[in-house]
């Protein structure tokens, strides 16, 4: 399930392609919670090479236009028209528009992180196709006012996280394969993060400030984990089936669980078995975005 064309291609109907490329946590630690609410964090993003897809056409008639297959909300509260609307407000020309196709191929609410990357998406291609000149770093901070994920997709490279998400390293990442299982369960993050029973005292990591090369086996902790396997069976389910074949883990406050492997051989043997129960998703690791590319030129 890989991006189907190079970011930036254009059809004959004048639409050009971005992806949305989700992402894993590899490590998630709550450290404390703080005076506003708000909870001090570190996190292991890793950014895959699946994800949503974007079809953009822009134009100047102040026209914002949203078609989809994706339901679950409606159009005004969908992410990509509320980063295309955010975007607006920074151009001098206020009759920038956009038609958007968003191909919804990740399932919602799966802590994948699809709606922030869709958002992130639609920062960086529109910044571009409307000629904004916005710096990366303005987009990060336009982006945060969404949702806390979307600076991450936007700098778009796979990162360690800390502060309440909006510190980011960018990492080097072993480029593994995942197999991803989707218990078709809807998990509440607020319920999560304000349940008394959530860890908030765990100890942080420390990294090296400068693009650090991460081990992987000294990671691997959830501190959502313990708590969403209890209060949701299907998770709780998953999770100990997938124990039988490695080290399990939860990704972000989601209902997706994943086992890390060496080679797509292996992945793809454990995946036959959990697609009679579950839906499946198998990906490979990268670390920087496909948007890059684009970004450079």
């Amino acid at each position: 399930m890989n991006f189907s064309h190079p970011t930036g291609f254009s059809d004959q109907q004048g639409y050009s392609y971005w992806p949305a490329p989700v992402k894993l946590n590899l490590e998630l630690r709550i450290l404390g919670q703080r005076v506003d609410g708000y909870h001090n964090l570190q996190t292991l993003f890793q950014l895959l090479n699946i994800g949503d897809e974007l079809w953009i056409k822009p134009n100047s008639k102040s026209i914002l236009e949203l078609n989809s297959d994706y339901s679950e909300v409606a159009q005004e509260d969908n992410l990509v028209i509320k980063a295309a609307r955010a975007l607006l407000k920074y151009a001098s020309n206020q009759l920038f528009g956009a038609h958007i196709k968003l191909n919804k191929r990740m399932p919602s609410g799966a802590g994948l992180g699809g709606g922030s990357s869709d958002a992130a998406t639609t920062l960086v291609a529109l910044n571009h196709l409307w000629g904004l000149n916005i710096s990366n770093q303005k987009l990060c901070e336009i982006g945060a006012q969404l949702g806390a994920d979307v600076p991450v997709f936007v700098n778009g490279y796979s990162a360690w996280a800390q502060g309440i998400g909006e510190v980011l390293t960018a990492t080097d990442i072993p480029e593994k394969h995942f197999l991803i299982v989707y218990p078709e369960c809807a998990i509440s993050t607020g319920k999560i993060f304000s349940h008394p029973a959530l860890t908030r005292d765990d100890k942080p990591i420390k990294l090296r400030a400068t693009r650090p090369e991460v081990d992987l086996k000294s990671l691997g902790y959830n501190a959502f984990q313990p708590l969403v396997a209890e209060l949701y069976p299907e998770v709780r389910e998953a999770l100990e089936f997938l124990n039988q074949y490695g080290q399990a883990m939860l990704t972000g406050t989601g209902s997706s669980v994943f086992l890390t492997f060496d080679n797509e051989r292996e992945a793809s043997k454990i995946s036959a078995l959990c697609k009679q129960r579950w839906l499946t998703l198998r990906a490979k690791g990268i670390n920087t975005s496909p948007l890059k590319e684009l970004q450079k030129k």
